[in-house]
């Protein structure tokens, strides 16, 4: 009775600190203070990550031993982790998302007349699936949620020689066609695995755009252009978040971060005092990340908590000899990546992780001696 009764103890005790730890690790991700990652493989020239999920951080690898042609890229953490996604019959290619075990992207093959097809990996080259829907000339891929990819399609009969958003869900005639009506041109750039995100034009020519977001038809496109701005971009989804950027007479004619939660009066301006200029790409439906402008010439990487005054500048956490940056995607624990430049202007893959605070460390090791104690 005395065991039973100790067994009940402990399993109780275990959930209790089970649940206090699962409570902390969120906060991880808010801490101030990062610890970044040179990405950039050995032998490469140049190199940039676009996507996280999970342990993956995908992107693209320049090296001299390709011809100068960029190759799409695998992470597990480190630089010497890296896998070539590049498949055989194709000189080009990059990655753009992962969901932690699919990466999207596009890839050039001569094979196919030299024009660009929407990929999708399962982690090898020879893993690649070729997205492009009949009908298409050129497609490309640029998000992953769950079995959804994102992207954009045209140049064919399929949409009238124009470029269309488009939505898959594994395979080249799964394809959705996303563009609004009343719209000529759009992308879709982001998904949460239920909302897509992008980009539409009415009138291509004049370059205006308007930030879209959907849920999964033409039909459900709602237009995300704040008042006062002449034209925006969503680049990122995540929960009910959407990020981009847009800029008009609100913003005096400067690009400015932006954050909604799914209408165009909901926008945040997260633009922080003493940037000239910011975009934001990618949100994990609590944090943004993206870039800014010091006075047009300092680009340095940027983390947001929800507002502009909230933000985090990430370049000084990069290794030595590193500097202009940017981020690019973040993850549901904070890890973040994106890119920085060296002393040559040559680009490096980087991979931010977030470092627990001293009182977060310390509540762990209490924990694991409580669980310890019990067992005894």
């Amino acid at each position: 009775m005395r065991e039973e009764s100790h067994l009940k103890s402990t399993v109780i005790s275990a959930f209790l600190v089970a649940m206090v730890l699962f409570s902390i690790v969120p906060s991880l991700a808010f801490g101030t203070s990062y610890r970044a990652i040179d990405l950039n493989p050995s032998g490469f020239n140049e190199s940039e990550a676009y996507g996280i999920s999970g342990t993956q951080q995908v992107g693209y690898g320049n090296v001299s031993a390709t011809g100068g042609y960029g190759h799409a890229l695998l992470w597990n953490g480190s630089a010497s982790s890296y896998v070539d996604l590049n498949p055989s019959g194709f000189d080009e290619s990059c990655a753009n998302g992962t969901n932690g075990t699919q990466q999207v992207g596009q890839g050039l093959s001569s094979a196919a007349n030299s024009w660009w097809h929407a990929l999708l990996w399962n982690g090898s080259a020879d893993s690649f699936v070729d997205l492009n829907p009949s009908g298409f000339k050129i497609s490309a891929a640029y998000g992953i949620s769950g079995n959804q990819q994102v992207g954009v399609g045209g140049s064919g009969p399929a949409t009238g020689n124009e470029t269309h958003a488009l939505l898959w869900s594994g395979s080249a005639e799964s394809y959705i066609d996303l563009n609004p009506s009343g719209f000529s041109q759009s992308y879709a750039s982001g998904t949460n695995g239920t909302q897509q995100v992008g980009c539409g034009s009415s009138s291509p020519a004049s370059g205006v755009y308007h930030a879209l977001l959907w849920s999964g038809t033409a039909a459900s496109c709602v237009d995300l252009n704040p008042s006062g701005f002449s034209r925006s971009y969503a680049c990122g989804v995540s929960s009910n978040q959407q990020v981009g950027y847009g800029w008009g007479s609100a913003t005096g004619g400067n690009a400015h971060a932006l954050l909604w939660n799914g209408s165009a009066s909901s926008y945040i301006d997260l633009n922080p005092n003493g940037f000239s200029l910011s975009y934001a790409y990618a949100t994990n439906g609590t944090q943004q990340v993206g870039r800014g402008y010091i006075n047009y010439d300092d680009i340095n990487a940027l983390l947001w908590n929800g507002s502009a005054d909230s933000f985090v500048d990430l370049s000084q956490f990069l290794p030595a000899g590193l500097g202009s940056s940017g981020a690019t995607a973040i993850d549901g624990y904070g890890n973040i990546v994106g890119y920085a430049k060296d002393s040559s202007g040559y680009s490096h893959a980087i991979l931010w992780e977030p470092v627990p605070e001293p009182a977060t460390l310390f509540l762990l090791g209490l924990g694991a001696v409580i669980l310890r104690k019990r067992k005894k």
